[in-house]
């Protein structure tokens, strides 16, 4: 989202308490961004009582807001955070989005192209092969790539019929 397209929607606003300087677009993971103070950003010396302006907040109907209303209630320790929370009202996909806060995994090889399940992939290194006991010589061609989900610097693939784990700074996509 456009910095003008967000300082509209949020009235020129932190979309937390409300404070109007040094007001900062924040990621909301996987896709959303909001409008946030320095003090709602959490930086500096928040006093506790700070994060109470989250009770007005959790009834905005931007989507995007509620989800980063839900997560910061999630963080504070408070009876109050928590009742807060329970009692937010959003659509059931707001709320699964605010639920998955997983990242997105991408994996690159060693051009910065974007690596995809199932593409064949050439070594650009001769790479020895520990508990195999074989080296996979530069040039070889590996098909049908799988991607390592948790990790976006490993992939696996077959060399000479052994499925093995391939650090992606050593492969280039064909």
């Amino acid at each position: 989202m456009r910095w003008d397209e967000l300082m509209d929607r949020a009235g020129g606003c932190c979309e937390f308490c409300g404070a109007k300087d040094q007001l900062t677009s924040v990621e909301v993971p996987p896709e959303d961004q909001v409008l946030l103070c320095p003090a709602c950003r959490g930086e500096g010396d928040v006093p506790p009582a700070h994060w109470r302006c989250l009770e007005g907040a959790m009834w905005s109907t931007e989507p995007a807001v509620q989800i980063a209303v839900w997560r910061k209630l999630g963080e504070i320790d408070e009876m109050w955070a928590t009742d807060a929370r329970d009692a937010m009202m959003m659509e059931p996909e707001v709320l699964a989005r605010a639920k998955d806060v997983t990242p997105k995994v991408e994996h690159f090889d060693s051009n910065g192209m974007r690596l995809e399940h199932g593409d064949t992939v050439v070594l650009v290194k001769d790479l020895p092969v520990k508990g195999a006991g074989f080296t996979a010589k530069r040039g070889t061609a590996v098909r049908n790539i799988s991607l390592v989900p948790d990790n976006g610097a490993q992939i696996e693939g077959r060399v000479e019929g052994q499925r093995i784990v391939i650090l992606t700074e050593f492969v280039k996509r064909k």
